[in-house]
This record gives structure tokens, C-alpha cells and sequence, in this order.
């Protein structure tokens, strides 16, 4: 008997086709359309498709991925589900894709899908990369493993990968460790183990927590209008490995005296946060003032994961340990 795989449709480019209405790509396929493109996915699986919605990636919130995360939690709970699929738009696949990894503690494997290319295009990649991502999820050796990014042949962690290029199908990669395997003729190899993995018992979404990224010259003035606001946390993303503009650290110790969490991370593509340099807004002086460093995490991960930790109702000690797990 063939594995039962749910795919739960949100949308993206792997759902869209030129549209002479709208006069550009736009998402219009459904779950069958997307399936019918892939004749042999059945030979893998028997498939439960699940009709989510039509949204380009950048119309996908915390709030909707949460649902999907929801939806993802009870499949998996069902003993003749095997692994959950997710086809989701490539802007904001690695956000989604991290906030699963951060909510569904299933051994069961998870893999989010996408595309490059629509389906209008003679070198559509969302047929194979949908095939992939049932194979992966179908494939014993990958539980256990978190959820998981499958494109273009590449099988990723993701809390480690990111989208690299604007336009090429291989955009996907894990900059610091590597992929955790491949597919290759067909079939999903394992390499390796997610470097690091947890998952918070998220209730609800925050309604604001602001990624802010610095830049040189920056003032303090958006970190206090975030404030103002009433941002329940905030994500900086700082230059180097974990160093701001001294107006940028002022505001934010202003923040810190709140009691709200503030989360650093670093602006560069590759490596980790440190707290070396002792200058005026220098890595050092933040941490001691009760920042908290995101190790190797980018700036919307962190802000995913610490949407997660907030939502599970984590107290400041408890964020700052499962963000600075290296420490």
C-alpha cells in the first residue's frame, strides 16, 4: 500500500499562468491543474489534496501561515497520513516554511514546495519540485527532520535555508551548513541532520512585532515609533556581527527599559552574531544591556521564530535560551 501524502495548495507562482485580464502572472491554478501536470505523482503516493487559497506569496501573513500550520498539525495527527506537503509562493516560502518547523513538533516529515517559473513557461520547475516534495515526505529516512524546503533537486532545513536570487530555479540554499540532501533520480537522499531544532507550543500570532535593518546614519526614531505603536518585540537587523549606530542604540535601550524582547541579528548573508566590539553601539554594550542574539538566524526568521516564542507565552529568560542556543 502506497504512503497517503496531504498537499495543502496555498498558491504561488507554482499556481500561476499568464493572465491577459490582468495582463501579467497571476495566480489561477487549482490542486487538480497542479496535480494533472505531474502524471506519476500518484505511483509515489495516494494524495489528499487540500484547497487552501490562491495567494502570491507576498499576501501570505503570520496570521495565514499559522493556519496552514494548523491545518498541517491535525493531518499529521492522523494515523493513515504519512507527510504533509505545503506548495507556497517563493517570496515568503522561507518564512512560512520556518514558522512550521517552529509550530509542528510531528516526528512526521513536512516539506514546502514552490516554483520559479510559472506554468505559462516552457521550463516550468513546479511539476518536478511538487514530485520531489512528495517523495521527501513519503521517504522514512526523513523524519524526524523538522520541516524541510525541496526545490530543484536541493532538500534544505528550514530554519537554515533562505532565497538567494531573484530568477533562478536554484534559489533556494543554505549559506552556512549546507543542504541536508538531495534527490537524484528520483529518489531523496539524506545527508545530514537540521543543525538545530525547536518547536514552541504557539497559541496565538502578535499582532506587531517590526523587522528593522540598519543601515549607516540610521537614527533611533523608527525604533521609537515602533515603541509608540506597542510593539510586543522587535528584530534588528544590525551590521557586521551584531554592531548599530550609536542613535540606534539609545532607542533601543529605550525599548529594553519596556521589558519587550529585542532581537539582533546580522545584515551580512553567512555567519552568526557576535558580542566582541566594546565601541559606542557595539555588539558588546547591546548584549550586556539585554539584547538578544540570533546566532545564525536571518532577519525574518528570527522575527518568525520570536512571533512563535512570544505567542507560546515565553518569558524573556526563555526567548533569549532558545535564541542563543550557541551561547
Amino acid at each position: 500500500m502506497l504512503p497517503r501524502i496531504a498537499i495543502i495548495f496555498t498558491g504561488g507562482t507554482i499556481a500561476s499562468s499568464l493572465s491577459e485580464a490582468f495582463g501579467g502572472v497571476v495566480p489561477s491554478l487549482n490542486a487538480e491543474d497542479i496535480l494533472d501536470a505531474v502524471p506519476d505523482i500518484r505511483s509515489i503516493a495516494a494524495i489528499e489534496a487540500i484547497e487552501y487559497g490562491k495567494f502570491p506569496g507576498p499576501h501570505m501573513t503570520p496570521e495565514r501561515m499559522f493556519e496552514v500550520s494548523q491545518i498541517a498539525q491535525r493531518l499529521l495527527k492522523r494515523d493513515d497520513i504519512a507527510g504533509v506537503v505545503v506548495t507556497h509562493g517563493t517570496d515568503t516560502l522561507e518564512e512560512t516554511a520556518f514558522l512550521l518547523d517552529c509550530t509542528v513538533a510531528s516526528s512526521k516529515p513536512v516539506v514546502v514546495v514552490g516554483a520559479m517559473r510559472n506554468s505559462s513557461e516552457p521550463d516550468w520547475d513546479g511539476p518536478r519540485n511538487l514530485r520531489d516534495g512528495v517523495a521527501i515526505a513519503a521517504s522514512p529516512q526523513f523524519r524526524d527532520m523538522g520541516t524541510l524546503v525541496a526545490m530543484a533537486g536541493v532538500i534544505n532545513a528550514a530554519s537554515e535555508v533562505t532565497k538567494t536570487d531573484t530568477e533562478e530555479v536554484n534559489t533556494f540554499r543554505s549559506l552556512d551548513f549546507g543542504p541536508l540532501g538531495r534527490v537524484s533520480n528520483g529518489k531523496p537522499v539524506r545527508y545530514r541532520a537540521p543543525v538545530h531544532r525547536e518547536t514552541f507550543p504557539t497559541v496565538r500570532i502578535p499582532a506587531f512585532v517590526p523587522l528593522v535593518k540598519c543601515y549607516a546614519g540610521m537614527d533611533g526614531w523608527i525604533i521609537r515609533a515602533a515603541l509608540e505603536r506597542g510593539a510586543e518585540g522587535l528584530v534588528i537587523e544590525a551590521m557586521g556581527v551584531g554592531n548599530v549606530p550609536p542613535p540606534v542604540y539609545y532607542a533601543t535601550l529605550e525599548a529594553i527599559e519596556r521589558g519587550i524582547p529585542i532581537v539582533l541579528v546580522s545584515r551580512c548573508p553567512v555567519g552568526r552574531t557576535e558580542h566582541i566590539y566594546a565601541y559606542e553601539g557595539a555588539g558588546k554594550h547591546l548584549h550586556e544591556a539585554g539584547v538578544i542574539f540570533a546566532d545564525f538566524l536571518n532577519g525574518q526568521k528570527a522575527r518568525i521564530k520570536l512571533l512563535c516564542a512570544l505567542g507560546a507565552g515565553y518569558s524573556l529568560a526563555q526567548i533569549r535560551a532558545s535564541f542563543e542556543w550557541l551561547q
